[in-house]
């Protein structure tokens, strides 16, 4: 027995120090996850919403400390009990996520690895049975260091937690697990292979057949049954493949922009997952970055999931020279911890993401802006006074009995004012006009 609570102790300290130090790396990261479990499909404890960003801390240093505290044996009845508690509080959590479907990724292992509600499940019941065993043979963990020693390696252990995570939150996680980490290409972590396995779903016909309620289940075909529709339910048996990154978009006034944004070469993203929680001091420093950018050839965008009027209410605010486009609030919050945040893009791959705290380590040396591609509308039809295009135009079908006059100008010198005066009304960029006056009629 002594023998097995001297490896149990080594083995779950480590588990805890990893599955802790992992989560402390991103504390911002477990406290969203913190606000899904606290939301009303889950736990319905909004009052902790406010508040996850703390809670996250104190769970995920607790949880680094106990793994430490077990493997050195610091006070073990407090560090054994703790451990025993947690463990009963998470295996709860977990199953009754899973139970009911609550949460798809319980969050133990940050973004380093996915786990769905019953394996989390399953592995916090197999750690409580470990930990059991060396909860009923306390006896046999005894600290590998004197008293003095031991106090002060748990001493050094807890001001380290609290040093990192304060390091993380001022700054960015340490070790980026997100597939927006620099090196990634956002095209291509949205590609889906055309071998990807596809989601497998089930579909439960009930039809009234003769007065009594029959099923069917298919794959999504309609059964051929002879009594009356009554009603169908899904189940999915299989989700299928999804990209790494699957809700990540750019739009602006219902059209997509995605594409065109990420085939850019030098891209200056700025993240604002919500403009009401961003950092004054942040879009100040924004300001500031952004204007060197710009003069500096880059294309800035400005990312948030928050509405047109509050967006152009913070560009007037701070006088900032781009636009927002909207995005995902969830895939925000994924690209990068920080409120606001800038990456720098080439053709969609990440070259540089840092935190609005340090803004100036972005290195924007000036580049050749690509010349805007100019589209020639063609001819101008100025029909008694009122433009029209080409397909306009055709379309009154004017005969040669209607027309009094017609006068054709192109590329001349004395009409060039004529036609910027119409590209400026239009927004075309017509090159030639042709002027046509039609008969009066009584």
């Amino acid at each position: 027995m002594k023998y097995i609570v001297g490896f149990l102790r080594i083995f779950v300290g480590i588990f805890f120090i990893i599955s802790g130090f992992i989560k402390l790396n991103d504390p911002i990261g477990f406290a969203f996850k913190l606000e899904e479990y606290f939301g009303p499909t889950v736990l319905d404890l909004p009052f902790f919403i406010p508040y996850a960003l703390g809670i996250s801390i104190i769970v995920v240093v607790f949880e680094v400390l106990l793994g430490i505290f077990l493997i050195i044996g610091y006070k073990p009845k407090f560090t054994i009990w703790s451990l025993l508690l947690m463990i009963i509080f998470f295996t709860f959590l977990t199953f009754y996520s899973a139970y009911f479907d609550k949460v798809k990724d319980c969050g133990c292992f940050g973004d380093a690895m996915k786990m769905d509600p019953w394996e989390s499940f399953g592995k916090d019941v197999f750690l409580l049975v470990l930990i059991l065993i060396i909860f009923f043979g306390i006896k046999y963990v005894k600290p590998f260091f004197g008293k003095l020693a031991t106090t002060i390696l748990s001493l050094l252990s807890f001001i380290a937690c609290l040093g990192f995570a304060y390091h993380v939150l001022m700054h960015l996680p340490s070790i980026d697990f997100r597939p927006f980490k620099i090196g990634n290409n956002i095209t291509d972590n949205m590609i889906v292979p055309d071998d990807a396995p596809q989601p497998v779903i089930e579909y439960t016909w009930t039809f009234n057949e003769n007065g009594t309620e029959k099923q069917y289940i298919t794959d999504g075909s309609y059964p051929e049954s002879p009594g009356e529709y009554l009603t169908v339910t899904t189940k999915t048996i299989s989700e299928g493949y999804e990209p790494p990154i699957h809700d990540f978009s750019i739009e602006k006034d219902g059209e997509d922009f995605t594409q065109d944004i990420l085939t850019r070469p030098n891209v200056l993203l700025v993240v604002n997952y919500n403009l009401a929680k961003s950092e004054s001091d942040g879009l100040m420093a924004v300001k500031q970055i952004t204007d060197k950018a710009i003069a500096n050839g880059y294309d800035v965008i400005g990312l948030t999931a928050s509405g047109p009027d509050e967006a152009n209410g913070v560009i007037s605010n701070y006088k900032l020279g781009f636009e927002y486009y909207f995005c995902d609030e969830t895939a925000l919050k994924t690209i990068i911890r920080s409120n606001p945040g800038l990456l720098k893009l080439e053709k969609g791959t990440i070259i540089q993401k840092v935190h609005w705290n340090d803004i100036d380590q972005l290195e924007l040396p000036k580049v050749d802006r690509p010349a805007p591609k100019v589209i020639d509308d063609g001819t101008a039809h100025v029909v008694d006074d009122k433009v029209l295009n080409k397909e306009a135009f055709e379309a009154l079908q004017l005969s040669e009995d209607q027309i009094e006059k017609v006068s054709v100008f192109k590329g001349a010198s004395e009409v060039k004012t004529v036609i910027d005066s119409i590209n400026t009304a239009t927004g075309k960029n017509y090159t030639s006009i042709v002027k046509i006056v039609t008969k009066k009629t009584e």
